[in-house]
């Protein structure tokens, strides 16, 4: 139950700032290239990462699973360059739709990936969080556009990402490394672009940057922490709480409100993830049980109160 608990509450921090980060990338994708905003935050994002693994007891950047690290690291590069293409050319409504959809692909990838195939009970709760998304766009995708093709990467992209981080968390706990090895692939891919499409950036610019490289550097961190603490299929719907997050954004830096389908589509969605929770350690409390039942039943204490099948 704890690690339970303890892991939703990483997820819904990691979703605050992962908000804010973001609110951030639409607002730097107005007025500069994408290499830019990531070259420079990934920098700095490997530099705070390097210097607490260099404090006491900060962790390690060593990492054992090379080959997952590898394609996680390629994942999280083409879907940081597909979120901002899809932030530049679609509002956030119809992003979120996409990231909305994160859940199901996770619930489709775990089995194969991770051996986590979702019981009955959460299948429904995750169609009931999808419910919710599209709740948000009561009209609709109004035709297929380029901004959805790099939504539907992103997102596709994106899980398949974060299902790696929990296949390293499973043999080694290194959240540093999960931070650090990704951004260092992210910052030498854009840096390589990054001569072609500089642009000056003024010292508030530069400042926005910065608190985006913080608020991924610590969602990065918070995110490997709760996919150790929670199945990915348990974790990710979750993760929408992300636009609870948005509307309170948008309301006080844009002069947002949020109309009737958002906000019914928002109490879908935490719903069905709470859901998952409350169903995730109710299965591990009955397993716990079990166990205990076992142990006790085993016991010489209990003499003939024993039973065996096979005797």
């Amino acid at each position: 139950m704890k690690a339970t608990t303890l892991g939703a509450l990483l997820v819904i921090v990691y979703t605050g700032m992962m908000a804010a980060a973001d609110g951030i990338t639409k607002f730097i994708a107005g007025g500069y290239e994408a290499p830019q905003l990531f070259a420079l935050s990934s920098a700095l994002v490997v530099l705070m990462a390097a210097g607490a693994a260099r404090t006491t007891g900060g962790g390690t950047l060593k990492i054992s699973s090379i080959k997952a690290m590898v394609a996680r690291s390629a994942l999280t590069v083409i879907a940081s360059l597909a979120f901002f293409k899809a932030f530049l050319l679609l509002p956030f409504a119809d992003v979120f739709l996409f990231i909305g959809l994160m859940p199901l692909i996770a619930a489709a990838m775990s089995g194969p990936m991770l051996g986590e195939s979702p019981r009955p009970l959460a299948w429904v709760a995750l169609s009931i969080g999808a419910c919710g998304v599209f709740f948000l766009t009561p009209g609709g995708v109004s035709g297929a556009q380029e901004g959805h093709a790099w939504a539907f990467l992103a997102a596709l992209t994106g899980t398949a990402s974060m299902l790696l981080a929990r296949v390293i968390a499973k043999v080694e706990r290194a959240p540093l490394a999960q931070v650090f090895w990704p951004n260092l692939a992210l910052m030498v891919a854009m840096g390589v672009a990054l001569p072609f499409v500089w642009r000056p950036m003024t010292l508030v610019d530069a400042g926005w940057i910065m608190g985006y490289a913080v608020f991924l550097f610590g969602a990065r961190y918070v995110v490997a922490e709760a996919l150790r603490l929670l199945p990915a299929y348990v974790a990710t719907p979750l993760m929408n709480l992300q636009f609870v997050w948005m509307v309170a954004i948008g309301m006080v830096a844009f002069n947002e409100f949020p109309g009737t389908g958002t906000i019914l589509g928002v109490m879908l969605v935490i719903a069905s993830g709470l859901w998952l929770v409350v169903e995730e350690s109710l299965v591990r409390r009955k397993l716990a049980l079990q166990n205990a039942s076992e142990q006790s039943g085993a016991s010489p204490s209990l003499g003939k109160a024993r039973i065996y099948p096979a005797e």
